[in-house]
């Protein structure tokens, strides 16, 4: 019978990077490409009325105003390894649990920059919580986790309006807004390289590594 994988305990602080989610290198993409179908996860949606409850309650909407908040979210890939709520779905009700979304993550993001749904299962997302003390961790991490190297969303101030995404086989960046884009005035439009900013104090946390 195979065994399953040894749970590792976090002990002592874990440093974690808080980063805004208006900081124009959070995120990045591909020009004019989603990385999310955000009228599939509609779709899917509503064909099973409980998941759409239960996506709802998640994210502190009404179950009618799914397709509406989804189409006002943006499609872009996670450039760090970042932290998150993510949330299961048992008996009907949404499951949250703290994990590490891995750099390279398609998600869509609200108005503030922060995360909210992960686009390959349609999970919602919220901002991590703290951890309870002996918090164990599930799952083999990737080569390149490093749980320094980790960040933490925080909302943006104000309403983003335009993202900010870094396309890596170009090496250029763009302004992309919300929805899928219906024509060219809709289309990613480039942008000079944002100012490095100065590097932010490590945060002292407690962090679970990737589940």
């Amino acid at each position: 019978k195979r065994q399953p994988p040894p749970r590792a305990t976090v002990t002592g602080p874990i440093t974690a990077r808080t980063v805004t989610g208006s900081s124009p290198t959070l995120y990045g993409g591909t020009r004019n490409v989603a990385s999310c179908d955000i009228d599939k996860q509609v779709r899917l949606l509503a064909a099973g009325p409980d998941r759409n409850r239960a996506f709802a309650e998640a994210l502190g909407i009404e179950p009618s105003a799914v397709p509406g908040y989804l189409r006002s979210l943006t499609s872009v890939t996670l450039r760090n390894d970042t932290r998150v709520t993510n949330h299961g779905y048992r008996d009907g009700r949404p499951v949250p649990y703290q994990a590490v979304l891995q750099a390279g993550t398609a998600v869509l993001v609200d108005g503030r920059g922060v995360p909210r749904v992960r686009c390959a299962c349609g999970n919602p997302l919220g901002e991590p919580v703290p951890l309870r003390a002996g918090s164990t961790r599930q799952g083999a991490p990737w080569a390149a986790y490093r749980p320094q190297n980790v960040v933490v969303v925080q909302p943006a101030t104000k309403t983003i309006d335009k993202v900010t995404i870094y396309d890596q086989r170009t090496g250029r960046w763009y302004e992309r807004g919300p929805g899928h884009p219906k024509g060219p005035e809709d289309r990613d439009r480039p942008v000079p390289p944002p100012p490095l900013p100065p590097p932010p104090p490590a945060t002292p946390q407690t962090s679970l590594s990737p589940a």
